[in-house]
C-alpha cells in the first residue's frame, strides 16, 4: 500500500495533538459541575453498548452445564426446612460460605443482622382419633409451638370467637380439653388447574400499570384479628386447655385441600411467637382441612370425640442471632471496582418441608448465577456481590438489616399503637438516614416467585429502566424473556434496597403451583421444582448482573424516597371547596 507525503504528516500532526486535545478535555470534565456526581445521575446513553459473546457464553454455561439442581438437593434434601433462628438455618450460612468460597468467590462471611429471638425444632408432631373411631390426622405443629411433653389425650371441644363477647360462654368449660379453634372454611372443588404459566394475556394484565390503587384494609384487620387471638389465647392459658388445633387456610385455586396444609406465623397463636415475652401457652397444630372438618362435624352432632397428641419440639436459646451469608467476584476497574452489584435471595423456610419454592429456588439461583461467572472468569469492571439473607419470612429482617449497615435506613415510629405491631407494618418516624456507601451500589437483583421461569422484570415505578432492560431482554426472547412492567411489587427483599432509594428488583416469574400449594406449606419440597425453569432463571439473571457490573454508568435511580411524607401527601387538599369551611375552623367558632 502506497503513502503519500500528505497522508504521512497527517498522521504525524494527529498522533501529536491528540494527547493534548484529551488532556484538555479531562482537565474540562474535572472542573465541569457533573464531576462529582454519581453516574446514575449523569444522562444515559439511548443505545446500551451489549456484550453478545459473553450472552453466548452465559447461555452455554447455564444451559448445557446446570448445576443448580445440585445445590438445590444439597440445600433441600441435606439440610432440610431452615427457620430463622434454628440450627439448620445455621448450618445453611455455612454450607452457602463454604460453597460460595469454592466456587471462587472472595470475602465469603456471614453478617449478623442482630438478636432475631429463639431457636424452635419440630422433632415429631402426630395427631390421630381416638374415638368414636380410629383416624391418623395430617397435622404439623405451629413455628415455636411448645412441645406437650409426651403424648397427651383430651376430649375435643369447637370454639368459635368472632368478638370477645363469644369468649364468655366457653369459660369453665376448656380444662383439658383439646381445642378446635375457628369455624370450618368451606372446602370447594378444585376445578382449575394447580400448576399453570403465564400466557400472552397474563403477562399483558402484568405489563399494563393500573391507574387506580387497589384498596388495603390489611393493617386494620390484621390489628383487629391479632388483638383478638391474644385475648383468645390469654382465656386458653388461663382456663388450662391441653392444646389448640387451628384448620389450614386455603391456597389459590382452592389449592389447600387433598392434605396440603400450610403452616407460618399466620396459622399460630401470635405474630411474634418467636419471642420468649410472647411464647404460646400451650401446643398449637396445624390441621388438613379434611381432617378438621371431620372432627368439627361430629362436635357439631354432638359426638364425642378423643383426640391424642404428640408434639415433639424444642427450643434452642431464646436470643439467637441472624446471619447472612455474603460473597464477591472483585471489580477489577480502577474507578468502578468500589461499586457493586448485588444479586440474592432468603435463605430462610417455613418449618413445615424444606423450603424448595421459597427461597430455596431463589437462593440456588443467586448461587448458581456467580458459579457461572466464576466459571466464565469474568473481569467484571463492578464488585459483584451475592446477599443471602436470614429473617425475611418475619420481617425482611436479614436484608434491612444489612442495608441499614451499609447504606441507610428509615427510622420506624415508637408511638405505642405502632410498637406493637411488626417492623413491616409500622410507618415511619423519621426522614430516610443514608451512608456513603448508598451511592456506590448499582442495583439489587432478587429471585423470589418460585421455580418459575424468568419472563420479564418488575421495574419498581422506575421508568428511566425501561429503555435499558428492553435492550437487555432483546437477544432473550426465545428464552421466554419479554416483559417488562412498571408494577411496584411487594413481599421480599428487594423492598428493602427500593426504600433507601437503591434500585431493588424482583423479576417476572411463571407462577406454577407457587401459589395454590407450595407458598409456605408442607409441599414445598425437591419435587416442586423446576429444573429447565431455574436453570433458565439463573442464566437470565447472570445477564443482567454482567450487564450491570460492565456498564459505564449506574443504572438510574428514581427521586428519593420520603416515606415520612406520605400521609401528607396523600391528605385531602384543604380549602379547596368554595364556600366550604374547614372542620377546625368550624370547630374554633363553635368553641367561642
Amino acid at each position: 500500500m502506497r503513502h503519500s507525503k500528505f497522508v504521512i504528516a497527517a498522521v504525524l500532526l494527529i498522533s501529536f495533538t491528540l494527547p493534548i486535545s484529551a488532556a484538555d478535555k479531562n482537565k474540562k470534565n474535572t472542573n465541569s459541575p457533573d464531576a462529582d456526581k454519581p453516574s446514575y445521575e449523569l444522562p444515559q446513553p439511548a443505545k446500551e453498548t451489549l456484550d453478545l459473546s459473553m450472552y453466548q457464553q452465559i447461555r452455554y454455561e447455564g444451559l448445557a452445564h446446570s448445576h443448580v439442581m445440585e445445590y438445590a438437593s444439597a440445600l433441600m434434601d441435606g439440610i432440610g426446612a431452615r427457620l430463622t433462628g434454628s440450627p439448620n438455618v445455621k448450618r445453611a450460612n455455612e454450607w452457602t460460605r463454604d460453597q460460595l468460597a469454592a466456587m471462587g468467590c472472595s470475602n465469603a462471611h456471614f453478617e449478623d443482622w442482630g438478636e432475631f429471638g429463639m431457636g424452635w425444632q419440630q422433632l415429631n408432631t402426630w395427631t390421630r382419633m381416638a374415638s368414636p373411631d380410629n383416624a391418623v390426622f395430617i397435622t404439623q405443629a405451629a413455628p415455636w409451638s411448645p412441645s406437650s411433653n409426651g403424648p397427651i389425650s383430651g376430649q375435643a371441644i369447637s370454639m368459635e370467637v368472632k368478638k370477645e363477647e363469644d369468649l364468655d360462654k366457653y369459660k369453665g368449660k376448656l380444662g383439658g380439653k383439646i381445642v378446635l379453634l375457628g369455624e370450618l372454611r368451606e372446602v370447594k372443588p378444585v376445578d382449575k388447574p394447580l400448576f399453570e404459566r403465564e400466557d400472552e394475556k397474563d403477562l399483558a394484565k402484568i405489563a399494563e400499570h393500573p391507574l387506580t390503587p387497589e384498596r388495603d384494609d390489611f393493617v386494620t384487620e390484621y390489628m383487629k384479628r391479632r388483638e383478638l387471638r391474644e385475648k383468645v389465647t390469654k382465656v386458653l392459658a388461663s382456663e388450662h386447655a391441653l392444646a389448640v388445633i387451628l384448620p389450614s387456610r386455603d391456597g389459590r385455586n382452592n389449592g389447600g385441600s387433598g392434605g396440603t396444609i400450610f403452616v407460618d406465623s399466620s396459622g399460630g397463636l401470635g405474630w411474634f411467637s418467636y419471642q420468649r415475652d410472647h411464647i404460646q401457652p400451650l401446643p398449637v397444630v396445624i390441621m388438613a382441612i379434611e381432617n378438621y372438618g371431620r372432627v368439627y362435624r361430629l362436635l357439631k352432632a354432638n359426638v364425642p370425640v378423643t383426640i391424642e397428641m404428640n408434639v415433639d419440639a424444642k427450643f434452642t436459646g431464646d436470643h439467637e442471632h441472624g446471619f447472612d451469608t455474603i460473597a464477591e467476584i472483585p471489580g477489577t476497574d480502577p474507578k468502578l471496582k468500589d461499586e457493586a452489584v448485588m444479586v440474592g435471595g432468603h435463605l430462610d423456610s417455613w418449618a413445615s418441608a424444606t423450603g424448595a419454592t421459597d427461597n430455596g429456588a431463589g437462593t440456588v439461583v443467586a448461587m448458581e448465577v456467580m458459579r457461572i461467572l466464576n466459571t466464565l472468569q469474568v473481569k467484571p469492571r463492578r464488585t459483584i456481590r451475592i446477599g443471602l439473607w436470614t429473617g425475611e419470612e418475619q420481617g425482611l429482617f436479614g436484608s434491612i438489616g444489612y442495608v441499614k449497615q451499609h447504606f441507610g435506613f428509615v427510622p420506624l415510629s415508637t408511638a405505642p399503637d405502632q410498637v406493637k405491631l411488626p417492623e413491616w407494618l409500622r410507618k415511619p418516624g423519621g426522614p430516610l438516614q443514608l451512608k456513603p456507601d448508598q451511592q456506590k451500589i448499582s442495583a439489587y437483583f432478587n429471585v423470589d416467585n418460585g421455580s418459575g421461569k424468568i419472563l420479564g422484570v418488575y421495574l419498581q415505578e422506575n421508568a428511566a429502566e425501561a429503555p435499558i432492560f428492553e435492550q437487555w431482554i432483546h437477544p432473550l426472547k426465545d428464552l421466554g424473556v419479554t416483559t417488562i412492567s412498571m408494577r411496584n411489587t411487594e413481599g421480599t427483599d428487594h423492598e428493602s434496597f427500593d426504600n433507601v432509594g437503591i434500585p431493588g428488583f424482583q423479576f417476572i416469574q411463571d407462577k406454577l403451583d407457587y401459589a395454590t400449594r407450595t407458598h409456605h406449606s408442607n409441599m414445598d419440597t425437591y419435587e416442586r421444582l423446576q429444573p429447565g425453569d431455574l436453570a433458565q432463571a439463573a442464566t437470565v439473571e447472570a445477564i443482567f448482573v454482567y450487564n450491570t457490573a460492565m456498564r459505564d454508568q449506574m443504572l438510574p435511580r428514581k427521586p428519593l424516597p420520603h416515606p415520612e411524607l406520605e400521609e401528607q401527601r396523600k391528605a385531602p387538599l384543604k380549602k379547596l371547596m368554595p364556600g366550604g369551611v374547614e372542620a377546625e375552623d368550624k370547630d374554633a367558632k363553635e368553641n367561642k
